[in-house]
């Protein structure tokens, strides 16, 4: 398996729909959705395995200081093969001379996240609002 990387944002639904749904995201419902967010996000890299889209880390800017990691998703099928830590270096390469990189991980990631170099935050938490469609 070769797995290619790219620095692009066009992508077809069904892609994006496979990808997200391979890690059980509701967001995958939207693929639509996600074809338009996928054009607006500052950063967006991706893993290939041939024509499968197999990975993908998302990320918006201030355009000086401060990035946000938004997605990052692998499909299970490639889990523990470095693909998820090789999208994760490749935002911190673009990032490198901002102040701050931020995400949000859940309680099960937080051990993947802290061997990237992320620290938890000591005196903040995550906050939501959640819009859920029916």
């Amino acid at each position: 398996m070769e797995i290619i990387y790219k620095d692009i944002h066009e992508f077809n639904q069904s892609e994006l729909q496979n990808l997200f749904l391979s890690v059980n995201w509701s967001s995958g419902h939207f693929p639509e959705k996600l074809v338009v967010a996928m054009r607006n996000f500052e950063t967006v890299f991706s893993a290939w395995d041939g024509d499968k889209l197999i990975g993908l880390i998302c990320a918006m800017d201030d355009g000086i200081m401060t990035a946000y990691i938004h997605y990052l998703l692998v499909n299970p099928e490639y889990h523990k093969s470095g693909i998820g830590k090789t999208l994760v270096e490749k935002t911190k390469e673009k990032y490198k001379d901002y102040l701050r990189i931020v995400l949000v991980a859940y309680n099960e990631e937080k051990g993947f996240y802290e061997s990237c170099g992320f620290e938890p935050a000591k005196d903040s938490g995550a906050m939501f609002i959640t819009k859920l469609w029916t």
